[in-house]
């Protein structure tokens, strides 16, 4: 299984990629290959790392 997103930390803003109305999520945890974001617009979600790589975001807004 690869985990593909091993280099987000807790406090990272990210964005899903094929979910844009989510909105910005700010990561929660990461555990086990399992990322829970709490996005804006839909709350919290736990996220299959070896499924969806998520979208770092450096300039939010």
């Amino acid at each position: 299984m690869t985990d593909l997103n091993a280099f987000l930390e807790p406090g990272m803003i990210v964005r899903h990629p094929s979910e844009r109305e989510w909105g910005l999520g700010q990561v929660q945890s990461v555990i086990d290959g399992r990322v829970t974001v709490n996005f804006r617009e839909i709350g919290k979600v736990v996220i299959d790392s070896s499924r969806v790589a998520l979208v770092p975001v450096f300039d939010a807004e």
